[in-house]
């Protein structure tokens, strides 16, 4: 058989049907049973198979009265065709898989002052709505994050906000607010109206740099007029480290409320108390790439979160950013939060 090629002297490339056939009748052997197994016609068989043959310039079948033979070179191509075939199909199921919504893999990243205090709540809705969500979770701080974000290696953060990072969606959560955590003896131990004033001269213990609770902290003390000079301790990796600090009488620290059941409940050398109004609070957010593919599904999925974290101390995300009440303002800077 002569080969057919295109200008540039290549076979054409053959359709999707022309390998179904052949691969079919080299599977049957016979013109008849092949077109009986993939519900065509037997004619139409026939044609896919010698167009299938014209396009790549080979003679795949060899054709008697009695029987069809492959060709050497068509017991080849017949272990490609069903690579191919194979393949196609498993794009086909990945495809439909991509449609449903909430299947698939949800790479989630998050910041290690959120991971323990607000993880039981987002396994528990994953587990009971989304049961087909192939559902990680990477502790990393902010800065990572972004960076995982922004290359793919992660599809959702779970993060203090404002971020200022560009080409980065914010779908704000909750609002939550500080708690001043004290030694048990401390004279602002269980009050009720803390003013902010009161951090100017404090001992006041802060996580390490690279943790964005510690910047918020810092925000908060110069918005009280604490001074530079002030004294500040950073002598912790975790706030649990930090909450058996102030335990030791060491000085005081800054919790958000959702930690404070985690970390203070089962202490009794520590006492806490609430800041009057307007408390300095942070804000927690899903971020997401704009424009991303999943946007409708990631957007649902935040929004069944609120609804989710109602029985926590947080003040509940309710309509468009702008209308949440602002807390107070983080450093920007997205290198220095985490």
């Amino acid at each position: 058989m002569a080969a057919s090629a295109t200008p540039a002297g290549k076979p054409r490339q053959p359709s999707i049907s022309q390998l179904r056939a052949f691969a079919a009748v080299a599977e049957q052997l016979h013109f008849r049973d092949a077109a009986a197994a993939i519900g065509m016609s037997q004619p139409a068989l026939s044609g896919a198979v010698a167009a299938l043959e014209e396009a790549l310039g080979v003679q795949l079948l060899e054709r008697t009265t009695r029987k069809v033979l492959l060709s050497p070179a068509g017991e080849r191509l017949a272990i490609r065709a069903r690579r191919v075939l194979e393949a196609v199909g498993e794009l086909l199921e990945e495809a439909e898989a991509a449609r449903a919504p909430f299947t698939g893999v949800l790479r989630l990243g998050v910041i290690p002052t959120v991971a323990p205090y607000l993880l039981p709540t987002v396994l528990r809705l994953v587990h009971d709505r989304y049961p087909r969500l192939d559902f990680q979770v990477h502790e990393e701080q902010t800065a990572s994050l972004l960076d995982g974000l922004a290359h793919g290696r992660l599809d959702l953060l779970l993060l203090a906000v404002p971020l200022g990072a560009p080409g980065v969606v914010e779908m704000p959560l909750f609002d939550e607010d500080f708690v001043l955590v004290t030694p048990r003896d401390h004279w602002l131990g269980g009050r009720d109206d803390i003013p902010r004033e009161a951090l100017k001269q404090l001992d006041l213990l802060l996580l390490d740099e690279g943790h964005c609770l510690r910047d918020q902290a810092l925000d908060i003390c110069r918005e009280a007029g604490r001074t530079e000079g002030a004294p500040m301790t950073t002598s912790a990796a975790g706030l649990s480290t930090l909450v058996q600090l102030v335990a030791g009488g060491l000085g005081v620290t800054l919790l958000p409320r959702t930690a404070l059941r985690v970390e203070t409940a089962r202490n009794d050398h520590l006492a806490t108390g609430d800041f009057a109004d307007p408390a300095p609070a942070r804000r927690i957010a899903l971020a997401r790439r704009a424009g991303a593919a999943r946007t409708e599904e990631f957007e649902a999925f935040a929004e069944a979160l609120r609804e989710a974290l109602r029985p926590l101390p947080v003040r509940v995300a309710a309509g468009p950013p702008e209308q949440i009440r602002r807390p107070v303002r983080l450093n920007r800077i997205v290198g220095r939060s985490a």
